[in-house]
């Protein structure tokens, strides 16, 4: 078949009632900050004592860039102990969501540590960027340009400071909710710079046009914050410009064509409704035939105890890719 659709009921690895704050569509700090200590303990009991013993190292790097305002941090992991025939390594960029922060690639370190145990995921350097609340977009009036950052600046500079491929043959990118759009977004403008884009509950919303966007899909972003991004008054052609459903439906050929492979996760209890547009662009490229991972998850929310398996998923979808492309042995 083109495609496949997996609804799965995942295994609770741990119950936080403090993820479940949201407020004014932000995540609360406190809760956040009380949950992210908890999921680190929880990891540290459920997880082997091997799996922390020099497993990967991390380490914290700064660029300046043109196209966005300050130094932007930029974590970086990779595996402690890196045989020489195993490099050049896969480059993974890991777009964290709204509010988040480059701090955020050691909470999902566990995670990523576990595949590596597991060989679910091949040796890679995984990379994450603090960009804030950008959407990883140019803006509209071009005062921060987050996307050209990413495709000028941050790749160019990994790729000349780390081992890791140096063409599209090695090159994911991925992200959650804020980072899934992001993450979309450049994968489907340029395919051929990409082997692969994972998609983890994307903040897209459910419709082609500004003007059709349901209040449904829009509670957690305000007006102030749409005209920020894309002009005030919102200009209307930019957003749809930049919005990955329409980038997909324009851009079909060109995307089947590229061979990209393509994961696209939601849950299916998902606070924000990031349910609908996930659907939505799923039902696209079913129709249109366009080979790709989706996955439904059952009583799944936009954050709490059902992230960390789903990360561990989308974990696996690239490291099939990265066999198939480098036809590395499991």
């Amino acid at each position: 078949s083109n495609h496949r659709i997996v609804i799965v009921q995942e295994r609770l690895l741990c119950r936080c009632p403090s993820m479940n704050l949201l407020v004014q569509g932000k995540f609360e700090k406190k809760g956040m900050d009380m949950c992210r200590k908890q999921l680190a303990a929880i990891f540290l009991m459920l997880l082997p004592l091997s799996v922390w013993a020099q497993q990967s190292h991390l380490q914290s790097i700064t660029l300046e860039s043109g196209y966005v305002p300050g130094a932007v941090e930029i974590a970086v992991l990779h595996p402690e102990e890196v045989k020489a025939s195993e490099g050049p390594l896969p480059l993974i960029l890991f777009f964290h969501g709204g509010g988040g922060s480059s701090s955020d690639l050691n909470r999902f370190r566990p995670i990523i540590e576990e595949a590596w145990k597991r060989n679910i995921l091949p040796p890679a350097v995984v990379a994450m960027p603090s960009a804030e609340r950008s959407f990883y977009l140019d803006f509209q009036d071009n005062s921060q340009q987050w996307e050209t950052f990413v495709l000028s600046d941050l790749i160019p500079h990994l790729r000349a400071n780390f081992n890791v491929v140096q063409d599209a043959s090695g090159m994911v990118i991925m992200g959650i909710s804020m980072g899934g759009m992001g993450s979309l977004r450049m994968a489907f403008k340029d395919p051929t710079s990409f082997l692969a884009v994972a998609a983890l509950e994307p903040a897209i919303e459910a419709a082609y046009s500004y003007d059709t966007i349901d209040a449904i899909d829009r509670t957690y972003r305000s007006e102030a914050l749409y005209q920020s991004l894309f002009g005030n008054p919102v200009d209307r052609d930019y957003w749809q410009l930049n919005h990955p459903p329409y980038i997909a439906r324009e851009n079909m050929e060109t995307l089947k064509d590229s061979g990209l492979n393509i994961y696209i996760e939601v849950g299916n209890e998902d606070r924000l409704n990031l349910f609908r547009g996930g659907e939505m662009l799923h039902r696209l490229l079913f129709d249109a035939g366009l080979k790709h991972e989706y996955r439904l998850v059952h009583r799944a929310d936009h954050t709490g105890e059902s992230i960390p398996p789903r990360v561990l998923n989308a974990l696996d979808f690239v490291g099939r890719t990265l066999r198939g492309s480098f036809a590395i042995e499991k």
